[in-house]
């Protein structure tokens, strides 16, 4: 009797299942919805970074210890962007994130401030794991945004910038 053939390319259709999750870690973070009036038309614009995975998002980090979100939110920015002068104002909102790192469940969540841009805004420095930044009309970063929670937080923030007369 002859012996069968294996069935080439199987392994490829065998799932290797991933560890079980083995501990829930939380991770507080901060960041910012970053406004500017266009010098030349006035119109809001909103600064959006875009991550390593090329996905458009707002600038955000770890709560140190003993920072308050508040703090978090500036220093954060000051790192991804490069923008020095701003004014930290209304809270927005908190979004809640969680994905898979490892056997680790990761529970994050992110304070969401209004930030005026001041200054040379224009000047900006983008860290190196960041695959852009940039400016955008208020309709054309709600396109951009790859998050749907922090699309809407956007909306409210430009809600508060038109009331405000910001």
């Amino acid at each position: 009797m002859k012996k069968p053939k294996p069935i080439q390319g199987f392994r490829k259709f065998i799932k290797t299942r991933r560890p079980a999750i083995s501990e829930v870690v939380r991770e507080p973070t901060a960041g910012g919805v970053i406004f500017r009036r266009n010098p030349d038309n006035k119109d809001i614009e909103i600064l959006l970074i875009q991550d390593a995975k090329d996905r458009w998002t707002i600038p955000k980090g770890h709560i140190e210890e003993g920072e308050s979100s508040k703090e978090t939110a500036e220093r954060e920015i000051r790192e991804e962007t490069g923008l020095q002068e701003m004014k930290v104002m209304n809270w927005l909102g908190k979004i809640n994130f969680r994905y898979r790192r490892a056997s680790s469940l990761v529970l994050m969540t992110t304070e969401i401030f209004l930030v005026k841009a001041l200054g040379k805004t224009d000047e900006l420095k983008p860290e190196e794991w960041m695959n852009g930044i940039q400016w955008f009309t208020a309709t054309e970063s709600l396109d951009k945004i790859e998050y749907e929670d922090i699309g809407k937080i956007i909306l409210l923030a430009m809600k508060k910038i038109r009331q405000s007369n910001l």
